[in-house]
């Protein structure tokens, strides 16, 4: 597996750390508080198609003040974005000709939510098997809680021109 410390980016080997901060999120996502939902990449291998992403769930977040407030869990479709937006971080490495393209989730399959997220959770979020045809991009995401699966998909993201 290929430690994000490894990665070759613009042709140089990216200073060397154990993981990806928010800030370099912020250079290859567009999304801003309060929609983007991952805090830093833990792992990327673009030979062996893999991610593996971190989200805090605090109680601060916005949405718990509306979603079920007596009794507070993350809503599953902010789980499916933050597999997604994980995706798209993997996308940005492993694709470098859309570096300054965007990917939009174009669709959900095989969703399951087998656990609920609460606050003060570390959501931690994989991406793998990312398979391109055309300009449309397929992988399997699976989000877990101390080793418990809460979440998984398959996604579908399309890039705009």
């Amino acid at each position: 597996m290929i430690r994000c410390e490894e990665i070759i980016y613009g042709g140089k080997q990216m200073e060397k750390k154990e993981e990806i901060p928010l800030q370099e999120i912020l250079e290859r996502l567009p999304h801003r508080y309060p929609f983007l939902l991952i805090d830093k990449i833990l792992e990327i291998d673009v030979e062996n198609k893999y991610i593996k992403a971190q989200k805090n769930v605090s109680f601060n977040e916005p949405y718990f003040q509306g979603h079920f407030p007596n009794y507070p869990i993350m809503p599953g479709v902010l789980i499916l974005e933050a597999m997604a937006q994980t995706g798209a971080i993997y996308l940005s490495y492993a694709y470098p000709e859309y570096k300054d393209k965007l990917f939009v989730l174009a669709g959900l399959d095989k969703v399951r939510f087998r656990n609920p997220v609460y606050p003060g959770d570390i959501l931690i979020i994989e991406g793998k098997e990312f398979k391109k045809k055309g300009n449309v991009i397929k992988c399997s995401g699976v989000a877990k809680v101390n080793d418990k699966i809460v979440a998984e998909a398959e996604m579908f993201a399309a890039v705009l021109k």
